[in-house]
């Protein structure tokens, strides 16, 4: 689903009907602060944190500034897209990096949140800006903790450094010599969680903190929880004086409320974003984008980066190419489709796009189960179908078909949607064309 879908739609609905009475008195505004406060709440924003966000925002928005603009609507969208950028951060907070190699991150958190799949998805980030990370296993208590960062750093192409169940504040300790040793420079340390907050986790992660020069100290919540995320974001902020916070799990059903409280509550900055699955599922986080994403304007910046880890520049040469040659195959046409893949899915650019709330459109509304049907369908032809699909008879389409899983009508579908691809690029013939993503 789409990120905060239920909270976008609300504060739409609201701003829409401010829109559709032009000019606004004060008693307006107001009436609409409280449905924005209502809807945060609603989100499962902290009650002090929503309360100063409507203060803050009726304070600037009744002026007489506002009041007599020619669009006043437009003028209050504005101070709540600036108000909810400051609420989650001036801008994005990087990692810091230490003077004197290797950088220790130290992860930590509740059992449940994801941590340990974090560790290898940070492991990712930090390869993409030329990092070489070294994982670490001081999770000495939960079974099969330390093989499962064995497969999730496999995944990630990142060594893990495990001394089985000895003192963890030991162990890391040790992978901090090996690291410097062998040439790592950055060390990221997977520690325990607990279902619940207690003594015992404490004290051994501020004994690791004790024993090796920490540089960040990374909090993995779930959104999923609202405000007991803040909670304890709040409770391991007092104890170990957190550097960043790494929010998992928003591509699920989440209200929002953990991602617009945590910075106001422990003056933290939220660093990462979990948006799925996948080991390349993790973002660094933007609060003008969020705060954009919420508002339904989309994030085309977000959009723009994906489709550049996705598509080379020699693939979009080549691509233009083929479209002013009219040499446009069903080849091609299941690149692009892989190449969606790889952005992680249409379903999942659809929160990206602007408007996307206004349509209603949400993630659901794009079939991905068709998406890879005509990529089956696609992949059942031979290399001669695909360049000339026009020799595509009855016979051939009933073999595509049977090694498809499909339909002939779903084939036949296909070629149609082909063709008209084909006749539009024809119109373009003679410009300058650009990747559609």
């Amino acid at each position: 689903m789409a990120l905060f879908a239920s909270l976008s739609e609300r504060l739409n609905h609201i701003f829409s009907k401010l829109t559709k009475r032009g000019k606004l008195t004060e008693l307006e505004i107001k009436q609409a602060m409280r449905e924005v406060r209502i809807a945060l709440l609603e989100a499962d924003v902290n009650l002090k944190v929503a309360k100063n966000f409507i203060e803050d925002v009726s304070e600037k928005a009744v002026g007489q500034q506002v009041l007599e603009s020619l669009n006043p609507a437009q003028q209050v969208i504005k101070i709540v897209n600036e108000e909810l950028i400051a609420l989650m951060g001036s801008g994005n907070a990087k990692l810091e990096v230490s003077p004197k190699p290797p950088t220790v991150i130290m992860m930590c958190g509740l059992q449940g949140a994801g941590k340990t799949t974090m560790c290898a998805k940070l492991a990712v980030q930090l390869k993409k800006q030329g990092k070489k990370p070294l994982l670490v296993a001081c999770d000495i208590y939960r079974p099969a903790a330390i093989e499962q960062l064995k497969v999730v750093g496999g995944k990630a192409g990142a060594e893990v450094f495990e001394r089985g169940t000895q003192a963890p504040q030991k162990t890391a300790k040790q992978a901090v010599e090996y690291a410097r040793k062998m040439g790592f420079d950055t060390v990221v340390i997977d520690t325990a969680g607990r279902l619940h907050i207690d003594e015992k986790l404490m004290q051994e992660l501020e004994d690791i903190k004790k024993e090796v020069e920490v540089t960040e100290i990374l909090l993995t919540v779930d959104a999923m929880t609202g405000q007991d995320a803040v909670n304890v974001a709040e409770t391991f902020n007092s104890r170990l004086d957190v550097t960043g916070v790494i929010l998992t799990k928003l591509d699920g059903d989440t209200r929002g409320g953990a991602c617009l409280s945590i910075k106001a509550v422990t003056g933290k900055p939220i660093k990462f974003i979990g948006v799925g699955e996948k080991i390349t599922d993790l973002e660094p986080f933007y609060p003008d984008r969020m705060a954009s994403r919420i508002l339904g304007m989309g994030d085309v910046l977000s959009l723009i980066e994906k489709a550049q880890e996705a598509v080379t520049e020699q693939q979009i040469k080549d691509m233009e190419r083929k479209m002013r040659e009219n040499s446009f195959t069903l080849t091609d046409y299941l690149t692009q489709f892989e190449t969606l893949k790889k952005m992680g899915g249409a379903g999942a650019l659809v929160s990206m796009l602007p408007g996307a709330g206004k349509m209603k459109l949400k993630e659901g509304d794009v079939d991905e189960k068709k998406i890879e049907r005509i990529r089956a369908i696609i992949l059942s032809m031979t290399p001669k179908e695909r360049d000339n699909p026009q020799i595509i008879n009855a016979s051939r389409k009933r073999r595509i078909a049977l090694g498809s899983g499909t339909t002939v009508q779903e084939i036949n579908q296909l070629l149609k949607q082909f063709d008209q691809t084909k006749e539009l690029m024809k119109r373009f013939r003679g410009k300058k064309m650009k990747m559609p993503f």
